[in-house]
C-alpha cells in the first residue's frame, strides 16, 4: 500500500530532506491517521449498514476484518517509513520481509476465522433443516483451511525468496503416490462431494436403489451412504457407487407421495357406486391428503373382474405401507356392507358317473 506523491510532497520541505528520520516519522503518522479514519468508517458506517440486514454473517465478517485492515495499514506505514529511512544492510531486507510476513499472517488468520464463521452458520442451518452432507461439509471446511495455510506458507517462503521448485517436485511425487494408494477412498470422497452439490437426495429422503432396495437415507458420510430399509436393516453403499447409479427419490421434488391401490369387482356391479365408495374410503383416511384429491380409474375388463385403481397421496413416503394396509381393510369392509362382490379365481369341477 503506497500513497502516490506522498514522498514528493514531503520533499518540498527542507527539514524532511535534511533528516530522513523525520520524513519516515511523518509518513508513519499519516498512515496512523488513515488507519484511524478507516477504523471510524468501519465502526460508524459499515456496522450500521450490516446491522440493518437480517443475517448476522455480515456483522461477524466486518468484526473479523476490523483488526487485519487496521493492522495492515499501520504495518504498511511502518514498511514505507523504513524504506524511506534507508536503514543499513542486512536490516533493509530483513525488516521489510518480516513486516510483509506479519501482514500475510494477519490475513491468513482472518481468512481462517471467516471460513470458520461461515461454516458454523451454514452448518447450524444444515442441522436445523436436517439437510444432507454435515460431515462432508465439515471435511470441506477443513480442506479449505488446509489450502489457506499451505498457500500462506508458500507465500511467506516466496517473500523470503526461498526456492520452491524442489518443494513442488516433492509434493508432486507424494501426490501421485497418495493417489495410487488411496484411489478407492478418493473415489468415494469425490462421489460424496458430487452427491452433496447435486443434492440428488438428502438425509430423511426415501429412495429406491438400482438393485430394488427401498429405504430412508439416514446418513451421508465421507465414504459411504447409509440407508435403513422398512425391515430396519441398514445398508451401506460406497459413495462412488451411489454417484454413478440410477436412484429413484420418492421424497423429491416434494415429500408428498402417491400410492396406488388396485381393486377388482365382479361383473354386474354398480360401477358408479364402486367409485363413490372408493373415494369415500380415501377421504375418511387421516393419512391421505385432501389436496390433491383422491381419484379412481377404471383400468381393465379382466377375465374374472372389472379392475379399478384408487390413486391418492400421503404426506410422506414412510406412510405408504401403513396407508395401503388401512385402505385395503376399509375397502373390504365397505364393499361387504354394500354388497359389492370382490371376485376371485375359481374353477368348477364336474364329475360324471360313466356306466361301465
Amino acid at each position: 500500500m503506497h500513497i502516490p506523491n506522498l514522498e514528493n510532497f514531503l520533499n518540498n520541505y527542507s527539514a524532511f530532506n535534511k533528516y530522513p528520520i523525520l520524513k519516515a516519522l511523518a509518513i508513519l503518522i499519516i498512515y496512523l491517521l488513515i488507519a484511524k479514519v478507516v477504523d471510524l468508517l468501519l465502526d460508524r458506517v459499515l456496522k450500521r449498514l450490516t446491522s440493518a440486514t437480517k443475517t448476522t454473517l455480515d456483522d461477524k465478517i466486518i468484526k473479523l476484518l476490523h483488526a487485519p485492515i487496521f493492522g495492515t495499514i499501520i504495518l504498511f506505514g511502518v514498511l514505507n517509513a523504513i524504506l524511506i529511512w534507508k536503514i543499513p544492510s542486512p536490516w533493509n531486507y530483513i525488516i521489510p520481509d518480516t513486516i510483509k510476513s506479519f501482514i500475510l499472517l494477519l490475513w491468513v488468520i482472518a481468512s481462517l476465522r471467516i471460513v470458520g464463521v461461515i461454516s458454523d452458520i451454514s452448518l447450524s442451518s444444515l442441522i436445523h433443516q436436517g439437510t444432507t452432507g454435515k460431515d462432508i461439509f465439515l471435511l470441506l471446511k477443513n480442506v479449505i483451511r488446509v489450502v489457506i495455510i499451505v498457500c500462506g506458507i508458500l507465500w511467506i517462503l516466496s517473500i523470503w525468496k526461498v526456492n520452491l521448485t524442489p518443494l513442488f517436485a516433492s509434493a508432486g511425487i507424494a501426490g501421485i503416490a497418495v493417489a495410487l494408494a488411496a484411489k478407492d477412498s478418493l473415489a468415494n470422497f469425490f462421489g460424496g462431494i458430487s452427491i452433496f452439490f447435486d443434492k440428488a437426495y438428502q438425509v430423511g429422503d426415501y429412495i429406491i436403489l438400482d438393485s430394488g432396495e427401498r429405504g430412508e437415507v439416514v446418513d451421508i458420510g465421507i465414504r459411504s451412504t447409509r440407508i435403513k430399509t422398512r425391515d430396519d436393516v441398514l445398508i451401506t453403499i460406497p459413495n462412488s457407487i451411489m454417484a454413478n447409479s440410477k436412484i429413484i427419490n420418492e421424497s423429491a421434488p416434494i415429500p408428498r407421495f402417491r400410492i396406488r391401490v388396485p381393486i377388482g369387482v365382479a361383473y354386474g356391479s354398480d360401477l358408479k357406486k364402486v367409485e363413490q365408495l372408493l373415494l369415500k374410503v380415501a377421504y375418511d383416511n387421516p393419512q391421505v391428503v385432501k389436496e390433491p384429491a383422491a381419484r379412481v380409474r377404471l383400468r381393465e375388463f379382466a377375465d374374472s373382474s372389472i379392475n379399478f385403481e384408487l390413486l391418492c397421496w400421503v404426506s410422506d413416503p414412510s406412510l405408504k405401507g401403513l396407508t395401503i394396509h388401512e385402505l385395503l381393510y376399509a375397502i373390504y369392509d365397505i364393499f361387504e356392507q354394500n354388497q359389492i362382490v370382490i371376485p376371485f379365481p375359481q374353477r368348477d369341477v364336474h364329475l360324471y358317473n360313466e356306466k361301465t
